[in-house]
């Protein structure tokens, strides 16, 4: 079988990834060409990825977007992995045309001041009329199944149902994975530049289908996604039960995101499947550092992100007094927690909240945490949402036992996840979550929001801990309670060694979850 992926992100390739999507993508690929399948990987270029990556113009593609012809250009290109991982049966492709970089050159994502999601929407709009283009004029070896992933591949529904030029593409049936429903890709009908109309001004669709269903006069293209596909995945068993139930906010549920009409139809229909993401663990953990070789990764990662600058962010300033500070401490460390991820709401909101300060007021989760921490430290790497990186740079300036990194370092990640005693995971939802898995490939235990994939992967007292509640603050209160459980139990040598065996022991197999892949989403449809 021959399965084309359709994705904003690829972790194979260098410059490709940015967050857990793209390890889906680059691992599934090769889990599946060990079944014996053939896969196309493709996505955009960016101005960069054939450019940085060993890669070959194939040709190019002429394709109507916004009243004009535009040309696009298709590159084959070699990924990143050594070659004893390299997996005969997988093929990468890259789209390159200069709207991909509309952020500059390699930026998979805008931080947008042209309304949500117009930026990449338009992009990712051109690149999926390119898919379908490349595909109908047999570009890439024939298809039995196409594959897309997010919001982001979601337009190749619409033009492979409602676009003249694309009818052939009908007879390949189509898959579709969830990794975030949170982001949907809203944009208006018309009247914007980055409207469905101006991108495709003769596409006539069923908009009972696509109207996103707060906002009659804007395209959802996550709805699109949901009700244009044979097949829908959600990235984890208790995700796929989260989504049909409507979000409460004031419960701190995130559910359905008003898509749950929808996804109960399809899951009626036998459409939806839940089947949690691997780990690749073919890869072994960081080897353990020591505390000053720490210290010396994460000042050479520091000094990677300042010379990248013309000027020093404040979140890196802090955290070079704080590494001098630590340098010099010569009182043990009690505990180290730490936590790697994007730094947005989904992943930070709890540590907002507030708690009890205990003594009659309110403060919030995050302050009485590293008050409570004492002689601890706790060590986050991530970036995303400035309003998140400007709380947890002001909470290091506050704290001497917090340090802020923002920015991204595979190699310093990896450290990082085998350098704590506890690796904190207080997503507010989690689709899946990878970050867990890797921090328990690494033999460190972890403290969990029990949602979504964090609660098929975790469990309480066995190999982590795990809490949860019933409104915000009260899920924010028992994540402290929980810390200062797991922080506890960390000084009863039997309990703890068993968790981190367990921890390091628990298996969560891409072999395991392509073999459902195929047996539940693709060979039904063929």
């Amino acid at each position: 079988m021959h399965i084309a992926m359709i994705a904003a992100e690829n972790g194979a390739l260098l410059g490709g990834k940015v967050g857990g999507i793209g390890d889906v993508i680059r691992d599934v690929p090769m889990a599946l060409a060990r079944h014996g399948h053939d896969v196309s990987v493709i996505m955009p270029g960016y101005q960069s990825l054939a450019r940085r990556n060993p890669s070959s113009l194939l040709g190019s593609v002429q394709v109507p977007f916004c009243g004009v012809t535009e040309t696009v250009a298709i590159f084959r290109v070699e990924d990143k992995a050594p070659r004893r991982r390299k997996a005969g049966g997988v093929t990468h492709y890259v789209l390159e045309h200069p709207g991909f970089a509309a952020c500059g050159e390699g930026s998979i994502y805008c931080n947008d001041h042209f309304g949500p999601f117009a930026t990449d929407a338009h992009k990712f709009a051109l690149f999926c009329v390119a898919v379908c283009q490349a595909l109908v004029e047999n570009r890439f070896e024939a298809v039995d199944v196409l594959h897309l992933h997010d919001w982001h591949a979601a337009l190749v529904a619409i033009l492979r149902r409602y676009m003249p030029a694309y009818k052939a593409m009908r007879a390949v049936p189509v898959v579709y994975s969830i990794h975030n429903l949170s982001l949907q890709g809203v944009r208006p009908l018309s009247g914007h530049s980055s409207s469905l109309h101006h991108w495709f001004p003769e596409l006539v669709p069923d908009l009972t289908l696509i109207q996103d269903p707060n906002h009659w006069d804007c395209v959802n293209l996550m709805r699109a996604g949901i009700n244009l596909s044979d097949r829908v995945h959600a990235v984890s068993p208790s995700y796929a039960r989260e989504i049909l139930i409507p979000t409460d906010h004031a419960h701190g549920f995130i559910g359905g995101e008003g898509l749950e009409a929808d996804l109960n139809r399809v899951h009626d229909a036998g459409r939806l499947i839940g089947i949690l993401n691997g780990c690749d663990y073919e890869k072994a953990p960081a080897p353990h550092r020591s505390r000053a070789q720490l210290l010396d990764l994460i000042e050479s990662s520091l000094m990677d992100w300042v010379g990248d600058r013309h000027y020093v962010p404040a979140a890196h300033f802090y955290a070079q007094l704080r590494l001098a500070r630590w340098r010099r401490r010569r009182k043990p460390v009690s505990t180290t927690l730490t936590s790697v991820g994007r730094v947005t709401g989904q992943k930070a909101r709890l540590f907002m909240e507030n708690v009890s300060d205990g003594h009659g007021g309110d403060c919030n989760a995050l302050e009485r945490m590293l008050q409570e921490l004492g002689d601890g430290t706790f060590i986050m790497i991530g970036s995303g949402d400035e309003h998140y990186e400007h709380f947890f740079t002001s909470a290091m300036a506050r704290h001497d036992n917090f340090l802020f990194l923002r920015g991204f370092s595979e190699e310093l990640a990896d450290a990082i996840y085998a350098a704590g005693e506890l690796f904190l995971m207080p997503s507010s939802f989690e689709p899946c979550g990878i970050s867990q898995m890797l921090a328990m490939r690494a033999g460190t235990p972890c403290v969990v929001h029990h949602v979504g994939g964090l609660k098929d992967t975790v469990q309480d007292g066995v190999n982590g801990f795990a809490f949860a509640g019933d409104t915000p603050r009260e899920q924010a209160e028992n994540m402290l309670s929980t810390v200062r459980t797991a922080c506890a139990t960390t000084a009863k040598p039997a309990v703890w060694q068993s968790l981190k065996r367990n921890a390091s022991n628990v298996r969560f197999t891409w072999e395991e979850a392509v073999s459902r892949y195929v047996q539940e989403l693709y060979e039904p449809l063929l």
